[in-house]
């Protein structure tokens, strides 16, 4: 049952917590763009670490880079709890997944300022539920290739990601995946505030636009 699931706590959790909120808070973005010569990311375009913010810069190969490898941080953190939790396997996932995604968010290292979550939340879910991940990917691509806005593709995937996940991973929307994907989905949503208030007021900017053509 559920409520047991949530109540028997395997004594490695809070050091899969710790792994998996640690290497969400890599923040790729800002490392690619300083190794290419790019500069500090945090102070170009938004300011935000994410891969939006890397192709203001201009530069394709980065933005691309930074989305992969921010996808896959949030993949492996739910995969390595998965490979080292032999009990109660589907709590440490939605652990992991959950701790990665406020790793990204709100890393230590950057004084809790990061990303909004993206590409990080899709990532967990390809672990927690591959169908989830998938759908929210083409949801994602559709939205910003018809948009040609990125949060518009954002707040479609995690629009649907919890709707979709209690049915896909036939669990019941009280046990840990399901949960997970819920407040995943919640804290991307609220990163996204400033976003939301942009589209409804016409400035929320588009893709493809660099740093010098924003201003």
């Amino acid at each position: 049952m559920p409520f047991l699931q949530w109540s028997l706590f395997p004594p490695s959790l809070p050091i899969i917590a710790l792994a998996a909120y640690g290497l969400g808070s890599i923040p790729f973005g800002m490392l690619l763009t300083a190794l290419a010569g790019g500069g500090d990311i945090r102070r170009i375009g938004s300011g935000n670490i994410g891969a939006t913010n890397v192709l203001r810069t201009g530069r394709k190969g980065l933005a691309a880079a930074t989305l992969l490898l921010d996808a896959f941080k949030g993949f492996l953190a739910v995969l390595l709890a998965a490979t080292l939790c032999v009990h109660q396997t589907q709590l440490a996932m939605a652990v992991a997944g959950m701790a990665a995604i406020l790793g990204h968010c709100f890393p230590i290292w950057l004084g809790f300022r990061g990303g909004k979550g993206v590409a990080t939340g899709i990532g967990t879910f390809w672990a927690l539920c591959w169908p989830v991940g998938l759908i929210s990917t083409i949801l994602w691509v559709f939205g910003v290739k018809f948009s040609r806005i990125s949060s518009v593709g954002a707040l479609l995937a995690f629009f649907a990601a919890p709707l979709l996940t209690p049915a896909l991973s036939m669990q019941p929307v009280s046990s840990p995946i399901p949960l997970a994907v819920d407040l995943i989905t919640l804290l991307v949503w609220f990163r996204h505030y400033g976003n939301i208030v942009r589209l409804f007021q016409g400035t929320e900017p588009r893709i493809g636009k660099t740093t010098h053509q924003q201003e």
